[in-house]
């Protein structure tokens, strides 16, 4: 793919030659990063391809509103010609304003599908008093949505997760599923029938949350599992924004962790040959150095305070 999904400038050339306001200046710094951390995404690892139509999921909440709304924005200067259709499930949740997201779709003059299914009075009756619906209730979306990708024949199926959700994932799997696991930003689905992508891998929640809040987005809340307190993925990410106020710039190292796997030096035997190691007489630059304390780039994340878990 060309390096047009990340180089090319956005808005108006104009806005260049006329001084902005510092406030317009800084929402300006935010646009050009957005477009730029979702088409590297696009870019690394091949999420969008000529004569793709992609499906973008949206919920009503700020992640989806801004992927949609960055999406559109590359859609206009991206190198391939790829479609757009936003879906959104109503599941009828009480109180659910219905009408919000047609009139907002409408405005954009993009295609959409509102598929409604009753999943709310499913998970209510399943799932007793006070436990987490989450479970069941993202299953029941994922089998509806991929029906409705085989009937709209879409290629790709665009969900809003960002940065900090992946890691999330990443500690709910560790601490919870004794697994070295993430969300990926491309897979195939658990059906095996479509191709799932998450264009803001790269981009970090507050600037979704700034993003949100400058383009006005008219905002769903969830009532039915962004309601329940003690969730263990929000004790997950009160901990992470909690080690970002402490020690600024964990996250953005944590994150790049994910790019840089040695499985040489985890214990999974699946992934390297632990049993058969002979002596090859050559440095290796990443063996282990025994009794030396391990060396951290800190100079290149001056600030990174010690790590204090």
């Amino acid at each position: 793919m060309s390096a047009v999904w990340i180089d090319k400038e956005v808005t108006d050339p104009e806005t260049e030659i006329r001084k902005e306001p510092k406030i317009e200046r800084e929402i300006h710094k935010l646009e050009k990063r957005l477009c730029r951390q979702v088409g590297q995404a696009i870019m690394d690892f091949n999420m969008i391809e000529a004569g793709d139509r992609v499906m973008v999921c949206v919920s009503g909440g700020k992640d989806s509103y801004g992927l949609l709304d960055i999406l559109l924005k590359l859609q206009a200067r991206a190198p391939v010609r790829f479609e757009l259709i936003a879906v959104n499930l109503d599941q009828k949740q009480p109180g659910f304003p219905d009408h919000i997201l047609p009139a907002y779709l409408k405005s954009l003059g993009l295609p959409f599908h509102i598929e409604t299914q009753d999943t709310y009075s499913i998970v209510k009756k399943v799932i007793p008093e006070g436990k987490t619906m989450c479970s069941l209730c993202s299953r029941l979306r994922r089998g509806i949505l991929y029906r409705v990708a085989d009937e709209l024949r879409v290629t790709k199926i665009a969900l809003g997760h960002h940065r900090d959700d992946m890691l999330q994932t990443f500690f709910l799997n560790m601490f919870f599923g004794g697994k070295l696991k993430g969300m990926p930003p491309k897979l195939v689905s658990d059906d095996g029938g479509h191709i799932v992508i998450r264009p803001l891998a790269n981009v970090a929640e507050q600037d979704l949350t700034r993003w949100a809040a400058h383009r006005q987005f008219p905002i769903i809340p969830c009532t039915l599992c962004g309601s329940q307190e003690n969730l263990q993925r929000q004790q997950i990410g009160n901990m992470l924004r909690d080690w970002e106020k402490k020690y600024p710039g964990r996250i953005k190292s944590m994150f790049t962790a994910l790019h840089n796997v040695v499985p040489s030096h985890l214990m999974d035997a699946s992934l390297h040959n632990f049993k058969d190691i002979q002596t090859t007489g050559v440095t290796n630059a990443d063996g282990d150095k025994m009794f030396d304390a391990e060396e951290f780039p800190l100079a290149s994340l001056p600030n990174l305070q010690v790590l204090k878990l």
